[in-house]
């Protein structure tokens, strides 16, 4: 059984296609289902609602426009309520996903496990520029923190067994962000992510997009910038610290030593509770594996300063400077996935 799970706000004809295509291409494929939700449309959109219950589609209603994420999970909780068992693919509704790319998802199913497959555009050819820059930076920066290089970190075509609804429904956000931190949580929850290749499809240059570049984009980079942020107060706190019992003691073991301890309890706090505050990790089990880490990096953190400073004569602002990057991505990755996971489905 395959459940297409299609969100949509204010659509326009494009959608009534997708369901005739779907139904064309797919009916005589597998049996499947169309669950759409209708994300607080206007009135005047009614016709293409009642065009689509028409066409044998199931419809969830939001009076108010909510976002997609709210949309999906609406249609996950409404899944999962109803014992649904089976593969789900959730696809947009402007006629960016083709039937056959959307079949393609849902056949990588069939290899079993924890997945979820993402259709992964190659954005050849006559992209919009801020489609193109927009997936490039978002891509960059998941690639940045979570050392998986995705090609396509922002496509709204993703596939996955009902035994993943419980894991959708607890991740944060109700609108674009929500498909980001799908992806920032699925490591530490041993979901294993997928890309398969799909056709790029920009009709009249992505006009008829809900997507606001500037607002949408701050929430999707959000979980992102929170734990670079907390990383920098503590950095900034630490290399202050650092110089100043420098100054004071000229000991740079002692600086290294106490400047990191303080920081440290600053970096903890904020990312136990502002950055990985869904974590089910105890405070006293995160505490003691937090500072295990924060041990092997202070070791790591004397010997590279040491080895930059004396070794290669540079100065020691550069030396801390180059040291901070090195570590950083080490210590996001240990701690998302170890420290402050999320529970295991």
């Amino acid at each position: 059984m395959l459940e297409v799970v299609i969100p949509a706000y204010e659509p326009d004809d494009k959608l009534l296609m997708l369901i005739d295509s779907l139904k064309n291409s797919l009916g005589n494929t597998c049996d499947f289902a169309i669950l759409l939700i209708n994300d607080g449309s206007s009135s005047e959109y009614d016709i293409i609602f009642t065009e689509a219950s028409k066409k044998g589609c199931h419809i969830l209603t939001h009076k108010i426009n909510q976002g997609k994420g709210a949309a999906l999970k609406t249609a996950f909780s409404y899944l999962q309520n109803s014992g649904y068992k089976g593969e789900i693919v959730c696809a947009d509704c402007d006629g960016q996903h083709r039937p056959s790319d959307i079949l393609k998802v849902a056949a990588a199913l069939k290899n079993g496990g924890k997945l979820l497959v993402l259709g992964c555009r190659d954005f050849i050819g006559k992209i919009p520029l801020k489609s193109r820059i927009g997936n490039r930076l978002t891509s960059l920066l998941y690639t940045m923190i979570s050392g998986q290089n995705l090609k396509d970190t922002q496509t709204g075509l993703r596939a996955f067994s009902s035994e993943l609804l419980p894991w959708l429904l607890q991740i944060n956000g109700n609108r674009y962000e929500y498909e980001m931190n799908q992806l920032l949580e699925a490591k530490a929850s041993d979901i294993v992510l997928s890309c398969i290749p799909i056709e790029t499809i920009y009709e009249n240059r992505n006009e008829g997009t809900h997507f606001h570049p500037v607002k949408d984009s701050l929430r999707i980079y959000l979980p992102i910038f929170k734990y670079l942020m907390s990383s920098l107060l503590a950095g900034a706190i630490d290399f202050l610290l650092l110089f100043l019992f420098m100054k004071i003691t000229n000991n740079l073991l002692f600086s290294v030593v106490i400047s990191r301890m303080i920081s440290s309890v600053i970096n903890f706090l904020c990312n136990k509770q502002l950055v990985f505050n869904k974590s089910k990790v105890s405070l006293s089990e995160s505490l003691i594996k937090y500072y295990l880490l924060a041990g092997f990096i202070l070791l790591c953190n004397y010997c590279l300063i040491r080895f930059l400073t004396y070794g290669l004569s540079l100065p020691l602002t550069l030396s801390k400077i180059m040291t901070e990057i090195l570590l950083f991505l080490l210590g996001y990755k240990i701690q998302k996935s170890y420290i402050f996971r999320k529970n295991k489905i």
